[in-house]
């Protein structure tokens, strides 16, 4: 272990939600920017092996990160606030902990001691809070506990941080708890009980928090944060007021403002190498909070009723619409309430529609008319994974005349399966971790939409999905019109197509949004919103 990493854990208590990822993240971002080499990971209680298999009402999106692995969507905060890519060791969930300690004993590495939680699953789980920190590739090593302290299920993550601090010495760790200061609007009163409650839970583990940082919806006044020190056992300045922000991007600064980056390089007796250098941050919340231009997008999915389902794709249109200054106002729309008769009524004030990724037959119908009508009125498109699939099948019933194309994931028996399984994927009967996921090259067609967004040949985008193009449908569609400007080097498989004819319609099998971060915003959803804007100017 290498004793230079310094390591941080962010417990929440009170309720969950309160947003830890968000506040790792914007003190992830602060340390970086004082030229602090920063990771964070994000350890969940949970039983599943990985979040792959949730249903996104559940638990919203699931992130790909380049290595494949299928992680919290809090993975993408981190990614979008530092810049830097995460991986699979980022990510780990109760349910790989007990499946690593069941494997070693089954090997026989437990030599036929008892296996309890004390001390083989808390000594999984600190090997796991150390892992990224052995190679000193990192100064600070962030980690983010999720769930609620006082979980059942959260009880052996307490405890093995309650251990780390015994393993790392007392300038090498430090423990932020993140809670909740409600506001009781018939007494006009803020109340610091359920705060004081969370932290004696967290007294009663053997972890006493070396810094509060509470979310409220109102300043705290000096008498609370006195109030909260007192009975909290922390210092007055240690008290971090975390004010309800207009947008997640202002919370750095807000951090900042508060001394939570001092506070805990105090602590940890970290010298700062440099000036905390926010600047490309500012310049990117001056241009998101000052638009010259507004365009109303459609983003068209079964899950719209839980807009976390759509987080990096939301959060894309927030990077690239500030990196052209436009305001984008981004309408949710439920495929399964489409149909011809209202298609146009929904749509009409649209100046771009995006088709959103997802698996199974539901609202799937709704996803074709959208797509037809996108095609046939010149609205600009952007399809993502199953929505360029969508496309694909939409073009073989409608240009080709192929009435019954479709992918076999929706009709097995299809006799026009434009879209269907890769060989090795036919006899796959396990869900998790089995479909094509990461980072894969993809090498584009000069002049095409998608060269003319990222601006070179080679590319490498991720992945999450089963069913490909069939490339025997491959060159009756090209005559036709759609053409595959994107292909894997390696397999030939079709990665993204495009329409002639059209002022913006691309379609890709890959999920652009994972890479979209607040420095380097994602080229196609910029282009994309570009062609929005020209559409809106005609």
């Amino acid at each position: 272990m290498a004793s230079s990493t310094k390591y941080i854990f962010i417990t929440g208590g009170v309720t969950s939600s309160l947003g830890k990822g968000i506040i790792a993240a914007s003190l992830g971002k602060l340390l970086q920017a004082r030229g602090f080499k920063v990771t964070i990971q994000k350890f969940d209680p949970y039983l599943n092996i990985d979040p792959g298999t949730l249903n996104p009402y559940e638990h919203g999106e699931c992130y790909v990160t380049d290595d494949g692995a299928e992680t919290d969507l809090d993975l993408g905060h981190y990614e979008r606030f530092l810049n830097i890519p995460t991986s699979q060791d980022n990510n780990i969930t109760t349910g790989r902990i007990y499946n690593n300690v069941i494997t070693k004993e089954r090997k026989g590495e437990f030599l036929g001691k008892t296996v309890q939680v004390i001390p083989h699953i808390t000594d999984e789980i600190k090997a796991n809070f150390y892992k990224l920190g052995e190679d000193g590739k990192y100064d600070v090593v962030i980690t983010e506990i999720g769930g609620c302290v006082g979980d059942i299920e959260s009880l052996p993550f307490i405890e093995a941080v309650r251990q780390a601090k015994w393993d790392l010495g007392a300038n090498n760790f430090l423990v932020i708890h993140l809670t909740l200061i409600p506001y009781l609007s018939a007494a006009k009163e803020l109340k610091t009980k359920p705060t004081q409650h969370s932290v004696k839970q967290l007294l009663e583990a053997g972890i006493q928090p070396d810094i509060l940082v509470c979310r409220t919806e109102h300043h705290l006044p000096s008498d609370v944060k006195k109030k909260l020190a007192l009975f909290c056992n922390v210092q007055l300045n240690s008290v971090i007021e975390a004010m309800d922000a207009d947008s997640i991007y202002d919370v750095p600064l807000l951090m900042k403002k508060e001394k939570l980056d001092e506070r805990v390089m105090t602590k940890l007796k970290l010298t700062s190498k440099e000036n905390t250098d926010l600047e490309n941050w500012k310049d990117f919340l001056g241009k998101l909070k000052n638009p010259t231009s507004e365009v109303t997008i459609g983003l068209v999915g079964k899950y719209v009723s839980l807009p976390d389902s759509y987080k990096s794709i939301i959060e894309s249109f927030t990077h690239a619409g500030a990196s052209i200054e436009c305001d984008i106002n981004l309408r949710l729309i439920s495929s399964e309430e489409i149909n011809p008769d209202n298609l146009a009524a929904k749509f009409k004030d649209l100046d771009g529609i995006v088709v959103a990724p997802g698996f199974g037959e539901r609202g799937f119908e709704g996803k074709i008319e959208t797509v037809k009508y996108a095609r046939e009125n010149n609205i600009p498109f952007l399809g993502i994974c199953l929505g360029m699939q969508v496309a694909v099948i939409e073009y073989a019933r409608n240009v080709l005349k192929l009435k019954n194309a479709n992918s076999t994931e929706m009709d097995p028996n299809t006799a026009d399966p434009v879209i269907g399984l890769m060989e090795e994927q036919k006899n796959i009967d396990q869900m998790g971790g089995t479909m094509r996921l990461g980072s894969y090259a993809c090498d584009l067609k000069k002049g095409s939409k998608a060269f003319n967004a990222y601006g070179k040949v080679k590319i490498n985008e991720r992945h999450r999905h089963r069913y490909e193009f069939n490339n025997e449908y491959l060159q009756t569609m090209e005559e036709h019109g759609m053409i595959a400007t994107g292909k894997n080097p390696e397999t030939g498989l079709v990665e993204i197509v495009e329409i002639k004819n059209h002022p913006w319609f691309v379609g890709v099998q890959f999920h652009p949004e994972y890479k979209s971060t607040v420095l380097t915003p994602q080229p196609l959803f910029v282009k994309f919103i570009q062609a929005a804007v020209d559409n809106k100017l005609k």
